[in-house]
């Protein structure tokens, strides 16, 4: 986002200059586009914050999740390669659980199967993410990007550099749960399995003060609520 040159606004926060660019941009649009404009630049929960920042060296970063996005072209026969790669397991590219901070990574090919689109969201920075592909799945890697041009191999100090070239950052960039890493996630589902356990076995012993009985239901009754949208 460029900051004004107008001396009058060297104090301006960045939500005030969001504010003050959005009543500009809403001047020449119609009610029902204002109000979504409104909807975009609103206060939300602040559990649910992101926000619009670099990743590090590509890519854009809400919270603590970022985005990678490249394209690229295939070699001769790549694409037939890779499509036979992916059928084996159906899409499922579970091997790639090794690398804990990976929320979600896609292939897409277009243009007559003669380049690829990857895509995938994680956790941290681009540099730290990148090495953790190299270490973790280094075999996976090579297997799948072997069929694009230039691949220089995932171990290549020129790596990084290719994956940059290739990459492009995001125009517009939203995660439902900014804050959330993958680590997290999972702590959660743990939790949520043993929390459920216990209130299984807690409900059935008769022997229980009111005290407890009471707060178990209060506690029940608090983690069993739907979570609703931040409208």
């Amino acid at each position: 986002m460029t900051k004004s040159n107008d001396p009058r606004l060297a104090d301006e926060t960045t939500a005030e200059e969001i504010r003050r660019r959005a009543a500009e941009l809403a001047q020449d649009l119609p009610q029902l586009a204002k109000i979504a404009l409104e909807s975009l630049i609103r206060d939300h929960n602040p559990d649910l914050k992101g926000s619009a920042q670099k990743a590090g060296r590509a890519g854009m970063q809400s919270g603590n999740v970022s985005e990678l996005t490249a394209i690229a072209t295939l070699k001769p026969g790549g694409a037939d390669r890779l499509h036979r790669i992916f059928d084996l397991t159906h899409g499922n590219m579970d091997g790639a659980q090794r690398v804990s901070t990976l929320h979600d990574m896609r292939f897409v090919f277009f243009d007559n199967d003669t380049r690829i689109l990857f895509a995938t969201a994680y956790d941290g920075d681009w540099d730290t993410y990148i090495n953790d592909f190299a270490t973790k799945i280094p075999g996976l890697m090579d297997l799948l990007f072997a069929n694009v041009e230039g691949w220089p191999g995932i171990s290549s100090p020129e790596v990084k550099d290719f994956i940059a070239n290739h990459q492009i950052d995001a125009a517009g960039w939203f995660v439902a749960n900014p804050q959330v890493t993958v680590v997290d996630v999972r702590r959660f589902q743990r939790t949520e399995k043993a929390l459920d356990a216990f209130l299984d076995t807690m409900a059935v012993n008769g022997e229980m003060d009111p005290v407890t009985r009471a707060a178990l239901e209060k506690l029940s009754a608090a983690i069993s609520r739907p979570e609703g949208v931040d409208y």
